[in-house]
């Protein structure tokens, strides 16, 4: 009896590990599609004036061409095992050289990432030493590329309200907030790095240090680059944007009304011309290839119809427009249609 009691309760757990496991695995896979997102592709840019291209997560490059401005710069990508045994994690070389080539970044003035996170800024000390670019961020950053070998005159540590020149290009780092996000709202690898740091090492080591509202002002028009679904109310008074580029993570399990504080507060508040989401994309997955979080972490589709329903309310003349990674389009340029 004894031992016919031992083979039940074993047969019962193999049998809820075996549907935990596949129920997990459901879920991973259960994904929204930016396909499904009904709006149209931001404007293409005249040749040799200001545009923005999308590179995945924060990643996007400013050129007017003349002088090139990198946002984040990540395209290393640990893998989903790399982050959960908190493995130590390097730069992909190979990735960084062939997004360096393929993209034409040949005349960087400045690297400039929106918090010290891996999957922001992890790069930063590669990138620098393939180029002459400034590394521009918070002392957590700077000691990123430090660690990296990166040479003293390249790194400059933000202070607030600064503005920076880079050719026509003039840049502010706003402090802002990470998204609550983590258990209970609290924010991701919270803490600041406090000595230059070396590669390999696990992405828990790459704390969040500052995070930027990063406005970013050109003749030709003035993008605000949102790293993170953070932020302070009243932060961006009195500074209009023409292109605002949201990170969208975390709002659908923030809430709708946490969202439509974060929309006022980054489009309404700069009447912001044109909006388009970013960091929906899961960072796990290689450069290149944009697949959505599952549903269960982040849903950029419901995000949408929101984004939708907020400017139908607050911004009228706002367009939206689909994300799509190494499209470059046009800062300012009045587009001739609407979503």
């Amino acid at each position: 009896m004894w031992l016919r009691r031992v083979k039940i309760t074993a047969l019962a757990m193999v049998l809820v590990l075996v549907a935990g496991t596949a129920g997990l695995v459901w879920l991973w896979h259960e994904r929204p599609s930016v396909e499904n997102i009904d709006w149209p592709s931001g404007p293409v840019p005249a040749e040799n004036t200001l545009h923005a291209t999308w590179l995945g997560v924060t990643t996007v490059l400013f050129d007017d061409g003349e002088t090139q401005i990198l946002i984040d710069g990540f395209f290393s990508r640990p893998s989903l095992a790399d982050i959960a045994f908190r493995r130590p994690v390097d730069n992909d070389a190979v990735t960084i050289n062939y997004a360096l080539h393929e993209f034409g970044m040949r005349r960087l003035a400045a690297i400039i990432p929106v918090h010290s996170h891996f999957d922001h800024a992890m790069d930063v000390g590669a990138l620098a030493k393939r180029s002459s670019a400034s590394v521009l961020g918070s002392e957590s950053t700077a000691n990123i590329a430090r660690g990296a070998g990166v040479p003293d005159d390249q790194i400059v540590v933000a202070s607030g309200g600064e503005v920076y020149g880079f050719g026509e290009f003039k840049v502010r780092l706003l402090p802002s907030r990470h998204g609550p996000i983590g258990w209970r709202g609290a924010v991701p690898l919270p803490g600041t790095i406090d000595e230059p740091l070396e590669l390999p090492s696990p992405i828990t080591t790459m704390r969040l240090g500052a995070a930027y509202s990063i406005v970013i002002e050109h003749p030709q028009g003035t993008t605000l680059v949102q790293g993170s679904s953070g932020f302070i109310e009243g932060a961006l008074d009195d500074i209009p944007v023409d292109l605002a580029l949201l990170c969208s993570y975390g709002l659908a399990s923030l809430g709708r009304e946490y969202a439509e504080s974060y929309w006022q507060a980054m489009v309404t508040t700069t009447g912001a011309k044109a909006v388009v989401p970013m960091h929906f994309d899961d960072f796990t997955r290689p450069f290149g290839e944009i697949t959505p979080f599952p549903k269960f972490l982040d849903n950029v589709e419901k995000t949408a119809v929101w984004f939708e329903e907020f400017r139908d309310t607050w911004d009228t003349e706002t367009k939206l427009y689909k994300p799509e990674f190494g499209r470059p389009i046009a800062v300012f340029t009045e587009p001739s249609s609407s979503t």
